[in-house]
């Protein structure tokens, strides 16, 4: 690690940690739609699987000491182990699956968006399954409490991702910051 990419992670931490907090709750779930994910997908996007999946899980670990990263500037344990916190720990298992696609093919964004939606699905299928242990549902209820009313928004944060993210990577590689 030189210090290039020590620089790269700590902003694409704190882009997580500026975006995680920034949510919007819904009256149908306990589960708020947040940017965090948006973060995450921005940071794998723009560092491949092993920076953008570290600087998520630093992100993980500012939130579990305390600091107000999580949705609705909250953090702390209570909060990772609290009905949101599949989808939490879930972000590595995105950052890991997008991650792959993207380091793998960096040139081809159709495997971009094939690699997010997959690992957003298993971000979703931790977060399901936390949120229906936790809350005593069956494992539909806990899809349309925690899922079905987020997929368009997550859809237009993939969006985003490969837009932005794509002119911000190009332009990295030009000033010889990621490779």
């Amino acid at each position: 690690m030189n210090t290039k990419k020590i620089a790269l992670v700590g902003l694409m931490t704190a882009v997580i940690c500026v975006l995680g907090p920034i949510s919007f709750p819904l009256p149908v779930s306990p589960v708020p739609i947040s940017l965090g994910l948006l973060g995450v997908l921005l940071a794998v996007y723009l560092l491949g699987m092993k920076w953008g999946t570290f600087s998520c899980l630093i992100y993980l670990l500012i939130g579990l000491v305390g600091v107000p990263v999580f949705s609705g500037f909250s953090g702390g344990a209570a909060k990772l182990f609290g009905p949101t916190g599949g989808y939490l720990i879930g972000y590595i298992f995105l950052a890991l699956i997008a991650g792959i696609f993207i380091s793998k093919w960096p040139a081809k964004w159709p495997l971009h968006l094939a690699g997010m939606l997959l690992g957003i699905a298993v971000c979703y299928l931790f977060g399901t399954l936390w949120l229906g242990h936790l809350l005593e549902l069956t494992f539909i209820q806990a899809l349309w409490a925690g899922v079905i009313p987020y997929i368009p928004a997550d859809l237009v944060k993939i969006a985003v991702t490969l837009i932005l993210g794509g002119l911000i990577r190009k332009r990295l590689i030009k000033a010889d910051l990621i490779g």
